[in-house]
């Protein structure tokens, strides 16, 4: 091959790697930039947004914000949907539609459909791709596409430290406990007591926590190990290898 062709390769990949690095540092700074912060609210101006809450850029669908009220400290991923009564521009009343407690995650996809009161407990964490809705299209009249059918609204209320799996969906009227974990594509309708493992669609109660006997059934893996504290990200490495945890000193 030619040298000339050799250096026209050269410098066409040069330019291609040149652009790439261009492309991601901009989109970087969109994505800083396009975040969703209390201090930097943009055009959203919810009823409350707490120190440390962060909403992903690009956000999802997110309309009736002056009845949206999130804690502290909440991370709510790309693309996330939020929003209050069934469209934009209505006066909702004098209270809050949806509410998010302290520490709440929302992953990436998610949609939280409030058209009438839904509260999420703080510290509950909701995989990807979860749908928490409180309305569902009503069927009673046969001759009417369901579409156009008024829809049926319910209260839903999640109880603080839950855990939501990827693809579950919350149906109006659920009432999740404390500390509740929805298996990855659950579908939940109905009250959830605390400390309950349910899935299934519809969901059901597979695990629970018994005070005296512990979990029932019980758990067929161990605990897991906590990181001791004062472990460096290099000694977290060692952590992998069988039998062995390194100490604070990394003796």
């Amino acid at each position: 091959m030619p040298k000339n062709r050799n250096a026209f390769s050269s410098l066409a990949a040069w330019r291609r790697r040149a652009l790439s690095r261009a492309v991601h540092r901009g989109w970087r700074w969109v994505q800083e930039s396009g975040a969703v912060t209390a201090e930097h609210p943009g055009r959203l101006r919810f009823g409350r947004i707490g120190e440390g809450t962060r909403l992903a850029f690009p956000q999802g669908t997110v309309f009736g914000e002056p009845w949206i009220e999130l804690g502290a400290h909440c991370v709510i991923g790309e693309q996330v949907t939020l929003t209050a009564g069934l469209m934009p521009d209505l006066d909702l009343g004098p209270e809050p539609i949806l509410t998010l407690g302290d520490g709440v995650v929302l992953g990436r996809g998610s949609h939280v459909v409030a058209d009438t009161k839904v509260t999420i407990g703080s510290d509950t964490y909701c995989g990807p791709y979860v749908y928490i809705t409180s309305t569902n299209h009503s069927y009673d009249d046969p001759h009417e596409p369901v579409g156009r059918q008024w829809p049926r609204m319910e209260p839903v209320a999640i109880g603080p430290g839950c855990w939501i799996g990827t693809g579950a969906v919350i149906l109006p009227g659920a009432t999740l406990g404390r500390n509740v974990v929805v298996a990855a594509g659950a579908v939940v309708r109905g009250e959830v007591p605390d400390h309950a493992v349910v899935a299934g669609a519809p969901a059901r109660v597979v695990r629970s926590w018994d005070p005296e006997k512990g979990w029932q059934p019980p758990l067929r893996t161990p605990a897991p190990v906590p990181i001791p504290s004062g472990v460096t990200p290099e000694q977290l490495l060692a952590l992998a290898e069988p039998g062995e945890t390194p100490s604070p000193s990394g003796d």
